[in-house]
């Protein structure tokens, strides 16, 4: 296909953000090869054309019309590339549903996955938010990457180091923000492979189930299993999963806070910081179950914004801001939204 053919005009978008938010794309590009994008980047038309790549569009809020060009991430592909006495090295192409694919690596035997299943989403966009889940990131697993510079249309290597991964953060959304498109993920998978039970809603399900020595693969089921009970199914209820990072404060704040709410979750750091539960501070704060407008905060779960019925990208921020000004003035705690708005 010659690469003004890969070119579509006024694309619409609403089925390609999970929230279902309305939006249209003044150029489109379904991208299933670097080739394709290389071949694109060199036309004369690529210069002019502001850019936006976009994954499985899980982790996005589209507040308006996008008036430059959506390359849309589609490259497919996953293969066992080595295997060594410590680990498979395991490939992934961009555009691989990362749900199925951690159920392919489980299939094959290979664990180190499981705590991440039903996390939605694609394997391309899965270290840009470095997604984490039950005590497990996925830089964790990390090798390498391969990614497409959109400005010059070189492919660069980058490897964990490269990336600065931080708690749901990577260079892919500071410094390296727009500058790529991932083209595919390489991953380790250890052979000694050690089950990560330590987060309460996957050890009680393991517990309901009589497991007491799990595998990777019941570890999955279990994860699968809490996930869809507090998580809406993005195919019936329009949502991008958790909406907020669940916020570190030093010790210093932490103790204040403990001393007033002491059934208050806490999770330590290694730096002596706390990790605070965004949910249940958003929950303390009344807004479980709450409307505003055509958006909500899911009944089940209150990290999760869901859309009611015909919202639109500013009233998913309009709720954000309330829900963020109701924890502030209530635990003196700032929220950070995952999702990225464009």
């Amino acid at each position: 296909m010659a690469p003004a053919a890969l070119l579509q005009r006024d694309v619409p978008l609403h089925r390609l953000n999970t929230f279902g938010l309305p939006a249209r794309a003044a150029w489109f590009a379904a991208i299933e090869t670097p080739a394709q994008l290389v071949a694109l980047i060199a036309t004369p038309e690529w210069r002019y054309l502001q850019r936006f790549v976009l994954g499985g569009g899980s982790n996005l809020i589209l507040t308006g019309d996008f008036d430059g060009l959506v390359l849309h991430a589609r490259i497919a592909g996953r293969e066992l590339i080595a295997e060594d006495d410590d680990a498979w090295t395991v490939r992934a192409g961009a555009g691989e549903c990362w749900h199925d694919f951690v159920c392919w690596t489980l299939e094959r035997g290979w664990p180190g996955l499981e705590n991440l299943a039903l996390i939605p989403g694609t394997v391309g966009a899965a270290p840009i938010q470095n997604i984490g889940a039950y005590g497990l990131e996925m830089a964790e697993r990390f090798q390498q990457l391969e990614a497409v510079d959109l400005a010059t249309g070189e492919t660069v290597t980058f490897d964990r180091s490269a990336c600065r991964f931080g708690y749901r953060d990577s260079a892919f959304k500071r410094e390296a923000a727009g500058r790529y498109l991932v083209a595919a993920v390489t991953f380790r998978l250890p052979k000694r492979w050690r089950p990560l039970t330590g987060y309460a809603d996957v050890a009680r399900e393991l517990e309901t189930r009589k497991i007491a020595d799990p595998t990777a693969r019941d570890i999955a089921d279990a994860v699968i299993a809490v996930r869809s009970r507090k998580l809406p199914d993005p195919a019936r209820i329009g949502n991008a999963g958790s909406f907020f990072k669940n916020p570190v404060v030093d010790a210093a704040t932490f103790a204040r806070l403990a001393a007033r709410y002491p059934e208050m979750p806490r999770y330590a750091q290694p730096d002596g910081a706390v990790k605070l539960a965004a949910g249940w501070l958003i929950e303390r704060c009344g807004w479980k179950g709450k409307n505003l407008g055509p958006v909500g905060v899911y009944e089940k779960q209150a990290l999760v914004l869901v859309n009611r019925g015909g919202a639109r990208g500013e009233d998913v921020l309009r709720l954000a801001r309330a829900i963020r000004e109701s924890v502030r003035a209530m635990f003196g705690v700032e929220l950070e939204p995952e999702p990225v708005v464009l």
